[in-house]
């Protein structure tokens, strides 16, 4: 009797290994000795996209998609639902959370040439990622019916109607009409609901390329197996889990003492399509694409700036042809990549103050360096750049 638990186990490892898979990949799985607190980001941003699914199912069940109703529903869910104040508290804060990790998730891997071969899937896949996680909060900033969601989706939907050809039938095609109305919300509903899940898949298929290819380390130079590397548990699992703790109590500051911090007065006014806010801004984690929306007079011209931004991060890997990945050992890009970062944060700063004065011209010149950076200062640089006039005995990309 004692061994039939055994035999059991044993019978279902045979036929379908999951704990043998499960060792190997998340407990045995070899991972660099000197990662530092950068690689915590990862960790963060997968619980707080769990946690943006959990509280996402409670809204979506009390939420009613029709623009009579879709704004009353939220006030309810806040004002007479039991707890649903605290969900949808969780739910809007774990947005900033999840947008704050990725973002540093990707400048991590920019600084230290995550985006390099083998592990250019891994980078594709991240940032495939970043692009389903911004159409989904998008979609889901729209569904409050307030009047910045209004407004905003309004914006985005001017900017596509303006190109060429294709725009007016595109756009009509996707709201399902002329404009923002009942059929639009609903699709924008499904929509947002729709990516949310579809998210879990690409982050399945970003962390099985990562366990492929390895991941990087600051250093940039692939580690001995025998020697310069430690399990994953219980070395980093630890270690994430300390992380973890402060982003939790980063977190829970924001849901309970601040949770309208991160988000605009203006949305907790049911939208008027016939009363246009003084100045249209967005949240925080959209702001610097709307900077360089808003950055040339040509509504086109803008989108396309806009779109081009993230676009461009998609041929990183094959713009950076230096044999060396981490920024830590280029001296002369180090500061060239210090001032993209920078020109970041304008945007974002940018984007949340109107399109006049100097606010116009930091963001012209912010979206100016991040091009200038991406096709001309990167590929130049690496072009004379070797592993021997960095000082390395051999090439990281090896």
């Amino acid at each position: 009797m004692t061994d039939k638990p055994h035999d059991l186990s044993e019978w279902v490892e045979k036929r379908l290994p999951i704990v043998s898979s499960f060792r190997r990949e998340y407990v045995d799985f070899a991972m660099p000795k000197n990662l530092n607190y950068l690689w915590n980001f990862g960790a963060f941003a997968t619980v707080s996209l769990g946690m943006l699914l959990l509280s996402g199912i409670f809204l979506a069940l009390n939420y009613t998609p029709t623009v009579s109703d879709a704004f009353s529903s939220i006030e309810t869910m806040d004002r007479q639902v039991a707890s649903g104040w605290l969900v949808r508290s969780i739910h809007m804060g774990g947005v900033s959370m999840l947008f704050a990790a990725l973002y540093v998730h990707v400048a991590r891997g920019l600084y230290y040439g995550s985006y390099k071969a083998p592990r250019e899937l891994i980078w594709l896949t991240g940032l495939g990622l970043l692009l389903m996680v911004m159409i989904t909060a998008f979609a889901g900033y729209i569904l409050p019916w307030g009047q910045m969601s209004y407004w905003g989706a309004t914006v985005v939907v001017n900017a596509l109607n303006t190109v060429p050809l294709i725009g007016k039938a595109l756009t009509s095609w996707l709201m399902g009409g002329e404009g923002l109305g009942n059929v639009a919300l609903h699709r924008i509903y499904v929509l947002h609901f729709l990516t949310a899940f579809s998210i879990i898949g690409v982050v399945a298929l970003h962390i099985a390329t990562l366990h492929v290819a390895g991941s990087n380390n600051p250093t940039g130079i692939d580690p001995e197996p025998s020697d310069e590397t430690v399990p994953f548990h219980p070395y980093y699992t630890s270690k994430d889990g300390l992380g973890l703790c402060f982003f939790l109590i980063v977190y829970a500051v924001i849901v309970f003492f601040a949770p309208d911090f991160l988000t605009l007065a203006e949305n907790y006014v049911q939208a008027n399509p016939l009363v246009t806010p003084q100045d249209i801004t967005p949240e925080w984690y959209f702001a610097p694409f709307y900077a360089i929306l808003r950055a040339v007079p040509s509504k086109l011209g803008g989108l396309i700036l806009a779109t081009g931004s993230i676009g461009v991060l998609f041929a990183v890997p094959w713009l950076d042809n230096s044999p060396v990945r981490s920024a830590q050992s280029r001296p002369l890009l180090r500061p060239a990549l210090l001032m993209l970062f920078f020109s970041f944060v304008a945007l974002g700063f940018a984007g949340m103050h109107p399109p006049a004065g100097g606010w116009l011209w930091l963001s012209r010149v912010a979206v100016f360096y991040w091009y200038l950076y991406f096709l001309i200062l990167l590929p130049l640089q690496s072009r004379g750049e070797t592993a021997s006039s960095l000082g390395f005995a051999k090439e990281g990309g090896e």
